[in-house]
């Protein structure tokens, strides 16, 4: 089950199968106790996930520094080495197709198809370590080549999959249950290291459980084990970077000028602005949802034409604005500061133009191409808040954290993993934002859930009387 496909159950991915089969285990070792926090094994196997953290973190942080130094190579080194300010209108082009080629292949040819579809949401179940080849191919060459997807659905697979084969050796004393539960905390510390902070990652898994109906001590045994391997690679993960001198991108923002506290304007602003967001990206969300049924059938050629199809909407921008195309390609991670920083250096048709032409990209990505489905989400609801902030009283950060939390509500849908992620951003301006934060999320979760859904399942039942 998936976080979209899953949202009327409020599970994402296949955390809910995980956490239900993890909880109703008894992830204390393979007796199955209803509650393994009274059981002795509970603390081996409290021990095992801590210690999962440390190489899940290891192999997160080599992750992305690859993605950082392929994208900054592409991206930066070779346009200035050839002799360009930055990259030229079509840059793009011959980079995604390559991308594609290699998308294609991992989805056609490699075991798992390269992970699963972004527009099926994120995915915390367990993987086989198989799929790990097609995941790093699709991934490795896929996202810092322009794929407009962020980096945490492979790195959620990484983790899942390094945890099952570390903890192989104790296969004999753990139980499915169990070892679907370590999948979890392996993602769990996974997600954590991109967006910065082990609380994210955590949070992420609480509501995936809670959601699925597990409560009391059954979720403890699925929440502990990723706390604890989301802490302990945290540590591990911080150090990383000042012992080998890599650099990494992860999802932040810059330190912004916030009002000390949103005014009345800001707030009722917010309300019809979530709503809009949300809709906004639900929309593209629902082409992304049409480009992948067609792309089942041939997906080879869908993933290069996908690729085309980013790598033609990048160039329009640059050749429409006179900016660059990177801020149509790659999946906005590295814009989302630069927009935050300055959101007057965008004008109302740069901003337009990168709505339209990278929402476009966002859509055929999810149904075509490998990744993740929020860095880009994230982007598209700052851009749209940017572009409203000219509202009558309503100031421009509050505008920008509002898109930023309704997108993120609508894509995920997780309301309080949600509410958590755009807050972490936000550093020290979190305690003066947090309420426009807080209605932007439930608005657009709202908006999501109650109002486009519902209409969303009544058509395809609709759909299927009819066949």
């Amino acid at each position: 089950m998936t976080a979209d496909s899953a949202a009327s159950a409020g599970s994402a991915g296949s955390a809910d199968s995980a956490a239900s089969a993890g909880g109703a285990g008894g992830a204390g070792g393979a007796d199955g106790a209803d509650n393994p926090t009274t059981r002795r094994p509970w603390a081996r196997f409290l021990g095992v996930s801590a210690l999962l953290g440390i190489p899940v973190s290891v192999a997160a942080f080599l992750f992305l520094a690859v993605l950082h130094e392929l994208t900054h190579l592409v991206w930066e080194t070779l346009p200035e080495a050839w002799g360009f300010d930055g990259p030229p209108w079509w840059w793009p082009l011959p980079w995604l197709v390559v991308a594609g080629v290699a998308v294609g292949v991992a989805v056609r040819s490699l075991p798992g198809h390269g992970g699963h579809a972004p527009v099926d949401g994120l995915s915390l179940g367990p993987v086989p370590a198989s799929h790990v080849p097609g995941v790093l191919l699709a991934a490795v060459v896929g996202l810092p080549l322009g794929v407009v997807l962020g980096p945490e659905a492979p790195l959620l697979a990484i983790g899942a999959a390094l945890a099952l084969v570390l903890v192989r050796p104790w296969d004999a004393q753990l139980g499915d249950p169990a070892r679907q539960v370590l999948a979890v905390a392996g993602s769990a510390a996974a997600l954590s290291a991109i967006f910065g902070s082990p609380v994210v990652g955590a949070v992420f898994v609480v509501e995936a459980s809670a959601m699925a109906g597990l409560a009391g001590a059954r979720l403890a045994a699925v929440v502990l084990p990723s706390l604890a391997a989301s802490g302990v690679g945290a540590l591990v993960f911080t150090g990383m970077g000042s012992w080998t001198g890599l650099e990494i991108a992860s999802l932040a923002l810059p330190d912004i000028d916030v009002p000390v506290r949103p005014d009345l304007a800001d707030v009722l602003w917010t309300l019809p602005v979530a709503v809009v967001v949300a809709v906004v990206v639900r929309v593209v969300h629902r082409v992304g949802e049409g480009v992948a049924r067609r792309a089942v059938s041939r997906p080879f050629a869908a993933a290069v034409l996908g690729a085309l199809v980013v790598a033609v909407s990048a160039s329009a921008y640059a050749l429409t604005t006179g900016r660059s195309p990177e801020e149509v390609a790659l999946s906005g991670q590295a814009l989302l500061p630069a927009l935050a920083a300055d959101p007057a250096a965008w004008g109302a048709g740069a901003l337009v133009a990168l709505l339209v032409l990278k929402g476009l990209a966002y859509a055929v990505s999810l149904g075509t191409l490998r990744g993740g489905p929020i860095f880009p989400a994230v982007l598209l609801g700052a851009a749209a808040g940017a572009l409203v902030a000219g509202l009558p009283g309503y100031g421009a950060v509050p505008a920008l954290v509002a898109g930023m939390g309704a997108a993120t509500a609508a894509t995920l849908p997780f309301p309080v993993s949600s509410t958590v992620l755009v807050v972490m951003l936000l550093g020290t301006s979190a305690p003066s934002l947090a309420p426009v934060v807080i209605v932007a999320v439930v608005v657009g979760y709202t908006t999501e859930q109650f109002l486009l859904r519902p209409r969303r399942e009544a058509r395809a039942q609709a759909r299927a009387s009819a066949a």
